[in-house]
């Protein structure tokens, strides 16, 4: 049965060539970012770029060192990042592979449907097909292995020395990152074909000669069924997207959109005939023919339909999500700066204002860093330390709970975000390790609201923090002007002095920066491969059309008629993918924005609109780009009589 499948193969080579193409992309994908984790992981920084510690312990975790490295030579944001690529690239894979053998078995129906007019059992039937997804993904994964391994050095070349990894990376050995990778790919291509395979036994010899061109009018009920299972899993996760959820729900966020795409793939063949009716009214009032050609053989065909819109649907909904979720994580983050800073005047560098005519109060906050403790591990964070009568002045330090007049000594007060992660309380303590390795124990007196880029995640004493960290300057002042005096005339008379709401708008914009960057290294990849899987799909799909074009010319159409409607057809299938992708994203981003904007007053709105556009016509033109290239290669090669070979 593995050689009559490597026949096959060899003789469908265009029909798998693109699952060929993308499952080598996926696993060449995977394989980067396996063998670049690897190299964050075999990276020793110098000893001095470490502090060991030993953690608490307790219930069934016992203590143990733990080597926490310094700022300086922390990969872990790049691991971080790396591991989320592999998941969104993992999951487009899956879809895209399912969706191209899907589409592969579809084409054949009349083949399949042969042989078993010549005695083929269901079983012989589906175990060819998975030995035909075997063949392509071991050459696909070799290949994608390879490609990965001398993309790699390029990679951590771009990578070192950044703000994900301020080090300099060197490749680790390659064969079990790579092995993941490859593992994973043959994985993905026999879950994916697994589907496809199961559907090619349960075609029937009469059946298939009767209907070798039409494909079945329903979906199976187990589809349907894991579809509607999905979907409300989706709605619950949906749910969880609010305020009290903390920071769950950038995940949340980034997940439910997963899920709901899985869901609207299972359950594509029911969705995508309704959508597209809708969107084929204007267009076949416009067009008449061609429209309603092209409507009509988006509907009749769901399966195929849904197949090549799923490539579209994932990364315009997973894309457009993230998108929006990263616009407005920002935009709350502005917000959160502007109504936590209460002084009018900031100095972006260390001065002494003491004899500057003029100047009221100054909080001269001290940052350091220190190991934070826990049960099983340790942690870097930054921390601050602060004079509580000033710098309740110059911010809005208002406590949810506990008092910052007890902040004194050996006390701490945290953030509402590492409260809620941490589960700390007022009274609790919370074990530390300063940088100079004097341990620690801190006390919990106060948890203020989160307010990134002014107040770290812990406040200390100032005293404290000068005794643990004597070197240690401010990296910018507050300053309140004396009674009666403008600001702006301060802001003149002081160096390096800007007024408030240009450090806040500065803050900001570095904060949306930053999440350019993180998007730009988690969508890249994913992008660019779902722009192939795109290519990929609607090629194989006007590719096993010869038949059907060329008969269309033995029945009077025109090339020109054929080309118009192949055009009206592909954007049908681009514009119900994106109409769901659009639901998707709209439902997150009202959610989202809703949870991270409770309590916050006056927070602007934007929308990156353009990026958002940008996604949704580079779907659109590679839909139809990819649609009516070998449309228009199949017409120049064939002529009318080839409908009767």
């Amino acid at each position: 049965m593995f050689y009559l499948s490597r026949q096959t193969v060899s003789r469908h080579r265009s029909l798998y060539a693109g699952s060929f193409v993308a499952l080598a992309v996926g696993v060449f994908l995977l394989g980067l970012a396996a063998t670049a984790t690897a190299a964050t992981i075999a990276y020793h920084g110098p000893a001095a770029a470490k502090i060991v510690v030993t953690t608490l312990g307790g219930d069934d975790a016992a203590p143990r060192q733990v080597s926490v490295p310094m700022s300086d030579a922390d990969v872990s944001g790049l691991q971080t990042v790396l591991s989320l690529v592999g998941v969104i690239c993992g999951f487009i894979t899956i879809f895209v592979i399912a969706s191209t053998f899907a589409f592969a078995v579809a084409s054949r129906r009349r083949e399949l449907g042969l042989l078993r007019l010549l005695g083929a059992t269901p079983g012989q039937i589906r175990r060819m097909v998975l030995g035909e997804a075997l063949v392509v993904a071991l050459a696909a994964s070799l290949t994608g292995a390879v490609m990965a391994q001398l993309a790699t050095p390029l990679l951590l070349r771009k990578a070192s020395y950044t703000e994900l990894a301020p080090v300099r990376l060197e490749p680790a050995s390659p064969w079990v990152p790579l092995s993941i990778a490859v593992g994973a790919g043959l994985l993905v291509a026999m879950l994916g074909a697994r589907s496809a395979a199961r559907r090619a036994g349960r075609v029937g010899p009469i059946d298939a000669l009767r209907e070798a061109a039409l494909e079945p009018p329903r979906i199976g009920p187990v589809r349907v069924v894991f579809g509607l299972l999905f979907m409300g899993g989706a709605i619950v996760m949906l749910t969880l997207i609010r305020p009290s959820t903390g920071e769950g729900v950038v995940p949340l966020a980034m997940f439910t959109p997963m899920v709901m795409v899985i869901a609207l793939t299972l359950l594509a063949p029911l969705v995508v005939p309704w959508i597209s009716r809708l969107w084929a009214l204007p267009l076949v009032a416009w067009t008449r023919v061609s429209g309603r050609l092209a409507r009509s053989n988006v509907v009749a065909a769901p399966r195929r339909s849904a197949s090549l819109a799923a490539p579209i649907l994932s990364i315009s909904a997973i894309a457009g999500s993230m998108v929006l979720s990263l616009s407005f994580a920002a935009d709350s983050a502005a917000a959160t700066i502007r109504d936590t800073l209460r002084a009018p005047v900031v100095v972006t560098e260390a001065a002494d204002l003491s004899r500057v005519p003029g100047v009221g109060t100054v909080d001269a906050g001290l940052p350091l860093q220190l190991v934070r403790i826990s049960r099983d591990d340790a942690q870097l964070e930054d921390a601050e330390g602060i004079d509580p009568a000033i710098a309740t002045r110059t911010r809005d330090l208002t406590p949810l709970s506990g008092d910052l007049d007890h902040l004194t000594g050996n006390t701490v007060a945290i953030s509402k975000e590492m409260s809620s992660l941490e589960h700390y309380r007022v009274g609790g303590e919370m074990s530390v390790t300063f940088l100079d390795k004097t341990a620690a124990k801190l006390k919990i007196v106060a948890i203020v609201p989160d307010a990134l880029g002014v107040n770290p995640s812990l406040l200390i004493p100032i005293d404290l923090a000068r005794k643990h960290a004597p070197t240690a300057k401010p990296d910018h002042l507050f300053v309140l002007p004396a009674d009666g005096l403008d600001p702006a005339s301060l802001v003149s008379t002081i160096d390096h002095a800007v007024p408030a709401a240009d450090w806040e708008a500065e803050q900001a914009d570095g904060v949306r920066k930053g999440n350019q960057f993180g998007l730009i290294l988690l969508l890249g990849p994913a992008a660019l491969y779902s722009a192939i899987a795109i290519a990929n799909t609607l090629l194989m799909g006007s590719l096993q059309r010869r038949h059907e074009f060329v008969t269309s010319r033995l029945l009077g159409a025109t090339p020109a008629q054929i080309r118009r409607m192949v055009l009206w057809e592909s954007s049908l299938v681009g514009a119900v993918a994106l109409t769901l992708g659009t639901a998707i994203t709209v439902t997150v981003g009202i959610l989202i924005r809703h949870a991270m904007t409770s309590g916050v007053a006056d927070v602007p709105v934007t929308v990156p609109w353009a990026v958002l556009l940008g996604i949704a016509g580079i779907c659109l033109g590679l839909a139809v780009g990819s649609a009516l290239a070998p449309t228009t290669y199949i017409l120049r090669r064939s002529q009318p009589s080839a409908a009767v070979e």
